[in-house]
C-alpha cells in the first residue's frame, strides 16, 4: 500500500475524492463513471471522461489500479489510458511481469514509444505516474519547431525520458496541437480505478536573467 503523495500548494486538484463535478464526457455530458472509497471507478460503457481544465506545459501525478483478469490476454488484461492535454496516450494495462514490454503495454505512448522498462505493479496494487509534459512549439509562421515531449516516471522508475512525439496517438481528443487541452481518461471497458489526480502547470520559459546577489 503505498501512501498518497499530497498536492503542492500551486497543484489544480482535478480529483478530490469526493465528485466528478469538474469532468465531462467528450461530448460535455454529466460523466457515468463512480465514485466509491474516495476513488473513481471507471463504468464500462459510459465514455471517457474529461477535465474541464486546459493546460499547455505541466507535471501530473495520478494514481491507477488495475483488475484482476487472470483470464485475460494482452489489450483486455486491466484496459484503460491516461490522454495528456486529451491527445497523447499513456497507456493503462496490467502488464505485469512482462519482460519485453511494447508500444502497447502499461506506461507505453500508446503505439509510439515502449517504456524502458516494466515498472509494473501486480494488478489490484495502486500505481503511480508521474509525467513532465512539454507541448509542441511553434514559430511565428505556424510551422511546428518542436513536437510534445513527455518525461514519465511508473512508480517511480524512469520508463520514458524526455522523448518528442510525431503527434497525437490514435483516440485523440482532437488535432489542435496549438491549444491547451485537457487530461482525458479512457473507458475501454474494464474496472481501473483512479485516485488522487493534480496537475501543476509549468511556465513556457524560465527567466533570462541572472539571479541578484
Amino acid at each position: 500500500m503505498i501512501p498518497m503523495l499530497a498536492p503542492p500548494n500551486d497543484a489544480v486538484v482535478l480529483f478530490n475524492g469526493k465528485d466528478l463535478s469538474n469532468w465531462k464526457t467528450r461530448d460535455g455530458k454529466p460523466v457515468g463513471w463512480q465514485i466509491a472509497n474516495g476513488e473513481i471507478h471507471v463504468i464500462r460503457g459510459t465514455g471517457d471522461i474529461v477535465s474541464d481544465k486546459r493546460f499547455t506545459d505541466f507535471y501530473l501525478h495520478l494514481e491507477f489500479n488495475c483488475p484482476d483478469m487472470p483470464e485475460a490476454k494482452g489489450q483486455a488484461k486491466g484496459n484503460s489510458g491516461v490522454y495528456l492535454q486529451g491527445r497523447y496516450e499513456i497507456q493503462v494495462l496490467d502488464s505485469y511481469g512482462w519482460s519485453v514490454p511494447g508500444k502497447g503495454d502499461c506506461g507505453a505512448i500508446y503505439d509510439q514509444f515502449s517504456p524502458l522498462v516494466n515498472a509494473c505493479k501486480p494488478a489490484l496494487h495502486w500505481q503511480t505516474y508521474d509525467a513532465v509534459f512539454r507541448a509542441p512549439r511553434f514559430d511565428g509562421n505556424g510551422n511546428r519547431v518542436s513536437g510534445a515531449r513527455v518525461t514519465l516516471f511508473h512508480n517511480g522508475r524512469v520508463v520514458h525520458n524526455n522523448v518528442e512525439l510525431p503527434g497525437p496517438t490514435g483516440g485523440a481528443l482532437d488535432q489542435n496541437v496549438t491549444e491547451p487541452g485537457p487530461l482525458l481518461l479512457q473507458d475501454h471497458g474494464d474496472a481501473v480505478r483512479y485516485r488522487n489526480i493534480w496537475i501543476v502547470p509549468l511556465p513556457l520559459t524560465g527567466s533570462d536573467q541572472y539571479a541578484p546577489a
